[in-house]
């Protein structure tokens, strides 16, 4: 029985042509070997199974070629590349650093580095899963890998870059390896397929594609399981069954029943869905890809951004036609929310459920759009249900007026006859009559003679707003009136207007306060009472810092502070906002400006004489007990500082 080899070690690029999806780092390797420029180090670094260890053994094979081809590609028949292929070739090591991750294999490595190779012109040195050395064997490869002799050349390869020491990496030449697109999988799966005379739908291989995520060893290996489970023939359905995939059928059959509304009809098919074995958060996932897949439909310059195979996607095209994007965008973030909470909810099946009872009345949210030319406030249904969209007619607030409290009244002889009249009655059994009008046409005429005003008056609440309005008794005469109308509420503003009258009247309810003239004394006061705060808070170290410092009226509203060390001048720096909003506080005055100085000419009077070395301490003790000394002299000690 011949021995099986998976796909992934058979079909194993053996040049840089065949290298998939990385163009960009191959193109790149061949022109630095055609150039004679290639770096001493390399670094290799991506996600899983996109070619970095393959790349680096296609990299050491091309540069020992003896006989390189134009287009930069090893000739495969050369001694030096026979030896490769047979894995029989003594210069390329290659060096698995999970398990030989200590200072030991790394020296054992530096000691190789000293020979030259016997036959080709470099010796190369791969070292794979790099990120796994300890940090005392990257301490001993710093020296070589900065400065190997001129015929070694070291190709590391890791999936965590940012495990790995600045210091390695600032001296390798870094290629950052890309994910494996999905097409590019496809098409390479579609020519193993054919090599091996395997049948295989479209469908079905971007089946295999999209389950894993740009790895095309594990699109090999998912490959290879599938041929076995289905003797030689990939269909859509048993890739599906294979790999436990929730099909996109079923998306497409929930949308239908969310766009009718069919609450039960989803619910059932939810339910079929945990059947098949699939858990909630599963179909959460794939429905809010699918959902994101049909918002992209909506425009074609994002179409390629929906990685399906063509068929799929003209379904996607259809049904994304009868959707609105207000309710996509929606819809997705509902199920993002259900997402985020679905591991915290103990009933994890009706909280599913939920999310899609509230995506069937999706449909019927209601808005309020704003008619910009007609004034009306419509009210809309996402879903037309063949009725017109209710209107609802908007009163439009008339322009009000302000007037003064001291402008003459109005005479009755001006207001229209016709005009609607609001009647108050008085404990006097006086009538006043005022106009209900929006822009009372009035003749102003001379005040009469003050007369005593009578009780006051309970006034009702009155809708429209006019002013001034004119009060006329039943027994004073028709043609003047006896005193200016009481001043009704303004109506209330919105917007720009309502924001200047607010501001206004904050600006008159603000008590300007006096500013205090900043003198010494006063200064020294609030100083005292600045340093009480930490002296209460038992700092005694803050508070003997800021008694030292001297206190100065540099200008007007400029105040120094002057240290006399730099231990001292770097404290004040990190305090000079409080100190700052304290004196403005205490001055009532924002113009404030606080300036720090360092004098540090009293430095040395405040720190005392230098202190003494260890061999005049030593003096100094021994003059003053001799028989230290003579210890020291029977004992033939002798000091060791």
């Amino acid at each position: 029985m011949e021995n099986f080899i998976v796909s992934a070690r058979k079909y194993r690029p053996q040049n840089f042509s065949t290298v998939v999806g990385q163009s960009h780092i191959t193109t790149t390797l061949k022109n630095a070997i055609r150039n004679n420029q290639l770096a001493h180090a390399f670094l290799f670094c991506g996600p899983r199974g996109v070619g970095k260890t393959t790349c680096a053994r296609i990299l050491a094979k091309t540069i020992n070629c003896e006989n390189l081809q134009a287009d930069g590609e090893a000739c495969n028949e050369c001694h030096s590349c026979k030896s490769f292929n047979e894995g029989s070739s003594f210069n390329i090591h290659e060096l698995d650093a999970a398990s030989n991750n200590s200072v030991d294999d790394i020296r054992t490595l530096v000691e190789q580095v000293r020979f030259a190779p016997q036959a080709g012109k470099y010796k190369i040195y791969i070292i794979d899963e790099v990120h796994m050395l300890s940090s005392s064997a990257f301490n001993a490869f710093l020296k070589t890998l900065e400065e190997p002799p001129s015929y070694a050349i070291f190709i590391l390869a890791t999936t965590e870059k940012h495990k790995i020491l600045p210091t390695i990496l600032s001296r390798c030449q870094i290629f950052d390896f890309k994910r494996i697109t999905i097409q590019d999988t496809v098409d390479h799966l579609q020519e193993i397929c054919e090599k091996e005379h395997i049948r295989a739908d479209a469908d079905a291989l971007h089946l295999v594609a999209q389950k894993t995520d740009g790895c095309m060893r594990d699109s090999l290996s998912t490959l290879d399981k599938i041929v076995s489970f289905t003797s030689g023939h990939l269909t859509y359905q048993n890739t599906l069954e294979h790999l436990n995939i929730l099909d996109y059928d079923y998306f497409f059959r929930v949308m239908e029943t969310v766009l009718v509304q069919d609450v039960a009809g989803a619910l059932l098919i939810f339910d079929e869905i945990l059947q098949k074995g699939f858990e909630g958060d599963n179909f959460l996932n794939g429905w809010a890809e699918f959902l994101r897949n049909l918002l992209l439909c909506k425009d074609e310059k994002a179409l390629h951004l929906v990685e399906v195979s063509g068929n799929l996607k003209d379904r996607y095209r259809q049904l994304s036609g009868k959707l609105s994007p207000a309710y996509l965008i929606t819809a997705l973030h509902l199920l993002n929310e259900t997402e985020i909470n679905y591991r915290q909810a103990r009933n994890k099946r009706l909280h599913v459920e939920m999310a899609l009872i509230k995506l069937c009345y999706l449909q019927q949210a209601v808005t309020l759009v704003s008619d910009d030319q007609t004034g009306e406030v419509v009210k809309k249904k996402l879903v037309p249900d063949g009725s017109a969209p209710q209107k609802l007619r908007a009163p439009h607030a008339q322009p009000v007026t302000a007037r003064s409290v001291t402008e003459k009244p109005a005479t009755t002889a001006s207001i229209a006859a016709n005009e609607p009249k609001l009647t108050i009655e008085t404990p006097a059994a006086s009538t006043y009559t005022a106009p209900v009008a929006s822009t009372p046409v009035v003749t102003p005429v001379a005040p009469p003679t003050p007369t005593p005003a009578p009780a006051p008056v309970q006034q009702a609440p009155v809708a429209a707003t006019t002013s001034p309005v004119t009060h006329t008794t039943a027994n004073a005469p028709a043609a003047t009136a006896t005193r200016p109308a009481t001043a009704v509420p303004p109506t209330k503003l919105t917007g720009l207007a309502g924001m200047r009258q607010a501001h206004a009247a904050r600006q008159q309810d603000t008590v300007v306060q006096k500013t205090i003239p900043i003198t010494m004394g006063a200064l020294h006061v609030y100083w005292e009472e600045f340093i009480d705060r930490f002296r209460q808070a038992n700092k005694m170290t803050v508070v003997s810092n800021l008694q030292l410092a001297q206190l100065k009226l540099l200008a007007n509203d400029e105040i120094g502070i002057v240290s006399r060390n730099i231990v001292m001048f770097r404290f004040m720096e990190e305090e000079k906002l409080a100190i700052s909003e304290f004196l403005k506080q205490k001055f009532n005055n924002a113009g404030i400006i606080l300036t720090l100085q360092l004098d540090e000419s009293q430095q040395t009077q405040d720190i005392g004489p230098a202190p003494l070395s260890s061999r005049e301490q030593f003096q100094q003790m021994t003059e003053k007990y001799p028989l230290v000394k003579e210890l020291k002299d029977r004992l033939n000690m002798e000091l060791d500082f």
